[in-house]
């Protein structure tokens, strides 16, 4: 490896090199690769179980009344949301196509959060037809929501004026953020649901985005506890939980060391209890966290083809993936990790990879020292289990890929490639005479 760049992020076990080639559950990725095609997700299910696990292992050893909820966003396979059912977890939905794969899931009512960001009256119903958790962006809502019906539990988002973020610099509070509305406004929305009639009542926060630095999640305990102690000093009402939201960062760019997330929960707790100041004997509240990509980013890799190389400064490497199938790299410069799937001893120089796609912008890897690929060869793109395949598009007419589970049993495709027909699907040609025809 040359001096002049540090290595990129290593894949994380069960996936392993052996005999010089990436492996995962002992199946080479490259064989992978050759039995369903490219571009194609492949994820590990065994990682998915391992990150759930730890996340709740850690917040449960310092808050034991926890509650740990999946944010379908960042990948909603229903097979996905299964598996991390299975393992313990609830729903966040942004959608009641969300809500409705979480039920079929096997998560009940009482663990799915819906949060409603400008959200229709459709909408609206369809959140309280589910009997989830309503938590509501603005009380401005809170009117209509009403008129509609009335949610088993309802919270307020709030934007407590800060935020933090990766290198992406995603924007999820502070000034300028589309988020989330001052506390002052929540406890009027919260006195205003108490003369409605409603009485279970939670508070929601989301400040941060793949965020790797510890301290940010003491500051958001510390926030919520104040926050709780407020709305029951002002609106005097005992809320029944507290969601700090998500922004669990992991690893893309080298130099960047995976979270402590036995500090950051240790962290997160302490200042939970500094904002409460909790009397002794009182009931605490539960407490919630909604982590996506935190819980199947590292799982999956993106496997795709190289098509043509184009020897300019740096070469330009083209590949069967582009925008279209990853599209974080060209929506937020977003680095991804990139691995070759088989040694091949060649020397290294300065390449980007870029996709089929007509936009200058299709660059899923820019400036990275890797081997001089040939045609024909196979990378891994790492850290596309969050927001890979739910962000895909059929931009430039190109069917969007399948996704691949791995597990210690075997490999099974738990959604397939898109082909022509699914592209053409849902088009309905005008009866003779109509639509302009002749």
């Amino acid at each position: 490896m040359s001096a002049r760049r540090p290595p990129e992020v290593e894949l994380p076990p069960p996936f392993r090199v052996g005999a010089g080639r990436l492996e995962l559950e002992g199946r080479p990725l490259e064989a992978l690769a050759d039995e369903y095609g490219t571009p194609i997700y492949v994820a590990s299910e065994r990682r998915i179980r391992e990150n759930a696990a730890r996340f709740q292992e850690a917040f449960r050893a310092h808050w034991p009344n926890y509650r740990l909820l999946y944010a379908l966003k960042a990948n909603p396979n229903p097979v996905i949301v299964g598996l991390l059912r299975s393992a313990g977890c609830g729903a966040d939905c942004s959608s009641p196509a969300e809500i409705r794969i979480a039920r079929d899931a096997g998560i009940p009512p009482t663990e799915t959060l819906y949060t409603a960001a400008y959200p229709s009256a459709a909408e609206l119903a369809s959140a309280l037809a589910a009997r989830v958790t309503i938590n509501l962006d603005d009380p401005a809502l809170l009117p209509r929501l009403i008129e509609l019906g009335r949610p088993e539990r309802l919270s307020f988002r709030i934007n407590p004026g800060r935020t933090a973020s990766g290198p992406e610099g995603l924007r999820f509070a502070g000034h300028g953020a589309k988020f989330g509305v001052p506390l002052s406004a929540a406890i009027k929305g919260f006195q205003a649901a108490r003369r409605a009639g409603l009485d279970r009542f939670g508070l929601h926060t989301m400040p941060g985005s793949n965020v790797l630095a510890p301290e940010h999640f003491g500051f958001v305990g510390r926030f919520l506890g104040q926050a709780y102690r407020r709305v029951e000093r002002e609106a005097g009402i005992r809320l029944e939980f507290l969601d700090g939201g998500g922004g669990f960062g992991v690893p893309y760019r080298p130099g960047e060391k995976p979270l402590d997330l036995d500090r950051v929960a240790r962290l997160f707790a302490e200042g939970l209890r500094q904002g409460l100041r909790a009397r002794a004997g009182e009931t605490l509240p539960e407490v919630n966290h909604e982590p996506g990509r935190y819980l199947v980013a590292d799982s999956t890799v993106l496997l795709t083809r190289v098509t043509h190389i184009k020897r300019t400064s740096p070469w330009l490497v083209g590949v069967d993936a582009g925008m279209h199938t990853l599209l974080r790299p060209a929506l937020y410069q977003a680095h991804h990790p990139v691995h070759p799937v088989r040694a091949n001893g060649a020397r290294r120089r300065w390449m980007n990879l870029v996709g089929p796609v007509c936009e200058n912008t299709d660059v899923l890897a820019a400036h990275r020292w890797l081997p001089e690929p040939s045609v024909g060869e196979v990378y891994a793109v790492a850290n596309a289990g969050a927001y890979g395949f739910s962000m895909s598009s059929q931009y430039n007419t190109r069917p969007r890929p399948g996704e691949l589970l791995v597990t210690p049993r075997g490999a099974e495709l738990i959604r397939t490639p898109e082909t022509f027909d699914d592209l053409v699907a849902h088009v309905r040609r005008p009866a003779e005479g109509a639509g302009g025809r002749p």
